[in-house]
């Protein structure tokens, strides 16, 4: 991997990805509607989702633990299968909607995520 990240762009990301889900969180409990779970799928697809796989990737392909592969594995995997079945199982979406909101909102992050693991550089 392309070394070069700072701590505090290191930071700047992961709080930006915060203060973000933090007002995806706060549009669901206050709407709850198709809209705001299409965005809470979407999001969560590239925040935990294709970021579970990012980790697990790198950590097979440099045959070493990643930091991260550990919560992604054991947490955001579970939480993001647990939000996106009960978003379907509820019928608040279809399984269409989410599937298509899960794809849009992954592909950010696996494109990053494979530039990192198998080019060696990012996209910030």
């Amino acid at each position: 991997m392309a070394r070069g990240i700072t701590s505090p762009l290191f930071w700047s990301v992961n709080w930006t990805g915060v203060f973000i889900t933090a007002i995806v969180v706060t549009l669901e409990w206050a709407g709850g509607t198709t809209a705001t779970a299409i965005l809470v799928v979407a999001w969560l697809s590239g925040v935990m989702f294709a970021n579970a796989l990012f980790h697990v990737a790198g950590a097979l392909a440099d045959r070493a633990y990643m930091p991260g592969v550990v919560t992604a594995l054991l947490l955001y995997l579970p939480f993001y299968s647990t939000i996106v079945t009960r978003m379907v199982r509820s019928r608040r979406l279809s399984l269409r909607q989410a599937t298509t909101a899960a794809i849009f909102g992954a592909l950010p992050m696996l494109i990053h995520g494979y530039l990192i693991v198998f080019r060696g550089s990012r996209l910030f």
